[in-house]
């Protein structure tokens, strides 16, 4: 990479079961205040704006335009948006400041879930010729996941509902988390999952600065700068897929360089305790990395900006000092179908 390129300022929204007081504008305004108030830069100051979020949540065609109100879209402004999470749309920002042609990028991602059934939504990421007409829900292919993962000896009931009640307690210091503290594990929903297993449904919205070289150090004091960051796809057709693995996680991690150096936090996105079992294994974390010390996905999972959040979460971090060398997750689709992997670290102190 030609340009150093840094994450300098994360905002997030009370995580809420529904939100239903409020427009997905409204929602997003206060995210965008905040992030903009930190650097002290105005939207004016911003060279690119980039957004993920999805029609099918909001139920009408081209709904991002909506949310271009919060943000301040006249005079116009180079903007860009991407049909999947936030993370995605901070992929693309960040080429663009590779290429020299921004300095500063805005980025974001929102999501209410709360008005239908996530569970039906999500049916329409599947093929649309063989899977989609069936209607397996997204908990039912995230179970058939998890028996496949108990069957090859890799996990059991106990040791997924250890997943979710530390990434529970991690959450208890969240003040942002839909879910903190003790939770109970509850009764099934497909087995083997429990309701303990699986994320929580609810809106919230995130949002990032981007800024390349010295801008970056002139608005940050410790700016998480992106050392690499890639995103890899599996097939499309789940019965090909070995679904205790994830190779395309670990290609997107050896292509972002996180295989160079150990790093010392992870946040992953694992919306379901089985998906964490996966993706440490195809990521190499031993017990010496903190993972997910937000509460992860299992604590709070905005669609269309859970993945941004752990890039914030995870540059958050190096910001306070609490990490030097960070590793983010972001993933789409039913079973860790398509993954980003981003390695954050901070100026050494």
């Amino acid at each position: 990479m030609t340009r150093e390129i840094a994450v300098i300022a994360f905002a997030q929204t009370d995580h809420r079961r529904t939100t239903e007081d409020v427009s997905e504008v409204e929602m997003l305004m206060p995210v965008l205040h905040d992030v903009l108030e930190q650097t002290g830069l105005k939207t004016a100051d911003i060279d690119f704006t980039c957004s993920g979020s999805s029609d099918y949540l909001a139920g009408r065609a081209f709904s991002f335009t909506m949310a271009l109100d919060g943000v301040g879209a006249w005079p116009p402004i180079s903007e860009s948006h991407v049909e999947m999470d936030g993370a995605w749309a901070l992929y693309e920002a960040w080429t663009k400041l590779l290429t020299g042609d921004a300095d500063t990028a805005l980025v974001y991602g929102y999501g209410k879930s709360s008005p239908g059934s996530v569970r039906d939504v999500l049916t329409r990421q599947l093929d649309p010729y063989y899977v989609a007409p069936l209607w397996p829900d997204s908990v039912a292919l995230a179970a058939l996941q998890a028996q496949a993962l108990i069957d090859a000896g890799e996990t059991d009931e106990p040791a997924l509902a250890a997943v979710a009640a530390r990434s529970r307690a991690s959450a208890a210091a969240n003040s942002r988390a839909q879910l903190r503290g003790s939770v109970p594990q509850g009764d099934y929903v497909v087995r083997p999952l429990r309701t303990g297993d699986c994320p929580p449904v609810g809106d919230g919205a995130a949002a990032v600065i981007l800024a390349a070289g010295e801008r970056a150090r002139e608005l940050c004091e410790r700016p998480a700068w992106i050392r690499g960051i890639d995103h890899r796809i599996e097939a499309h057709g789940l019965g090909v897929r070995d679904l205790t693995d994830s190779p395309s996680t670990r290609l997107a991690a050896e292509r972002a360089g996180a295989f160079e150096r150990p790093v010392d936090t992870a946040e992953l996105h694992a919306p379901f305790t089985s998906q964490e079992v996966v993706l440490r294994k195809a990521l190499r974390l031993d017990g010496s990395v903190n993972v997910n010390p937000s509460g992860g996905a299992l604590a709070a999972h905005p669609l269309m900006a859970a993945g941004l959040i752990r890039i914030g979460e995870a540059a958050a971090r190096i910001h306070r000092g609490a990490s030097d060398r960070a590793l983010a997750h972001a993933t789409s689709g039913p079973c860790l179908q398509q993954n980003l992997v981003a390695v954050l670290e901070g100026d050494a102190r």
